[in-house]
């Protein structure tokens, strides 16, 4: 039974702005999907199934001075953090003014100085390690910021993981991390990737809290964010957040999960959609009608069209500047 929507103490605009959201993250990874397919660009990798509880979770802290470093799912959080659809397209199609790297990284590497994003490696988890040096860096300077970093279910189990836990433990920083549990790291299934119960029961083994949460509950997931985070600000440490969730596609652009899952299972995947789930709540608790979803709807497949287009005519990096900004000037 999900959470009332008014359990969570937002207004009915902090509501609908969520779900604009929501259903934004979801369009513009539609459309990565479509550029990928037609060779516009090189890669995707897909969060859908994941937003809600991604959006739930960067509503619960303070982007102008909290630090987000996400993982290569989380495009719908780094929206709500403050990058736009076309900062994500400049990144995806490896445009020279991408925020995240002027076009040096892979897609799906997302980060953004001017929102305190920190981009990540392609060697999975390692942001772990690096969110501790930013939270222990607040701590230090004693200065009043949070800091969060996710990773999925599979990449949880790297020893850099571990390790970041217990430091962040130890020194009872700032941080909260998330694993963002769908059930599959690429093609191995839970029941082959661990063997406790709830990935969350990791936490209290290095000193913090260790909750689990319905990421398709977007109250659920909201209040459990926002009390680790006032924690955390407290000074009282760090906490870790299992968050299940869905994975509605094939790992990436370069998978097919028809491989490993059964045809059945693909085909029931939508009954666990929580962009659909939370659109019938909106509708069911007098947030939205459907007439207004639709408008707004067209709203973003607009605006995605636009940061399209724009992201298409900027320049690509010159093969010149290939090192600018990968080694410090001396």
């Amino acid at each position: 039974m999900m959470k009332k929507l008014k359990e969570s103490g937002l207004s009915k605009e902090e509501i609908v702005q969520a779900y604009r959201h929501v259903l934004m993250g979801r369009r513009l990874d539609e459309r990565l999907w479509q550029l990928t397919r037609i060779g516009k660009t090189s890669f995707n990798i897909s969060g859908q199934g994941h937003e809600v509880g991604q959006v739930a979770m960067a509503m619960a802290f303070e982007h102008e001075k909290d630090y987000f470093l996400p993982y290569y799912r989380d495009m719908a959080p780094c929206l709500v953090w403050g990058m736009t659809p076309k900062d994500i397209m400049l990144g995806s199609l490896g445009k020279e003014d991408d925020p995240s790297s002027h076009g040096r990284q892979m897609p799906n590497h997302y980060g953004s100085k001017e929102h305190n994003i920190i981009s990540h490696s392609s060697t999975v988890s390692t942001q772990y390690t690096v969110a501790t040096g930013v939270a222990y860096g607040a701590q230090l300077a004693k200065k009043d910021y949070v800091t969060l970093t996710t990773t999925g279910e599979g990449s949880a189990n790297q020893g850099e993981v571990q390790e970041a836990m217990n430091f962040a433990g130890v020194k009872k920083l700032p941080l909260i991390f998330v694993i963002e549990n769908n059930g599959y790291a690429i093609s191995v299934g839970r029941d082959e990737q661990y063997a406790s119960e709830k990935l969350s029961d990791r936490g209290p083994a290095f000193g913090m809290t260790g909750i689990q949460v319905n990421g398709n509950d977007f109250v659920e997931s909201y209040l459990a964010f926002k009390k680790v985070v006032e924690d955390a600000r407290k000074g009282f440490g760090p906490a870790l957040i299992e968050m299940m969730v869905t994975r509605l596609t094939s790992h990436s652009a370069d998978d097919d999960h028809s491989v490993y899952r059964t045809k059945e299972d693909i085909e029931n995947l939508k009954k666990n959609d929580g962009l659909l789930l939370f659109e019938k709540q909106l509708i069911d608790e007098d947030y939205l009608t459907r007439e207004q979803m639709k408008e707004i709807d067209a709203e973003l497949k607009k605006e995605i069209n636009k940061a399209t287009d724009e992201a298409e005519a900027m320049p690509d990096p010159k093969a010149e500047d290939i090192l600018k900004e990968v080694y410090a000037d001396n």
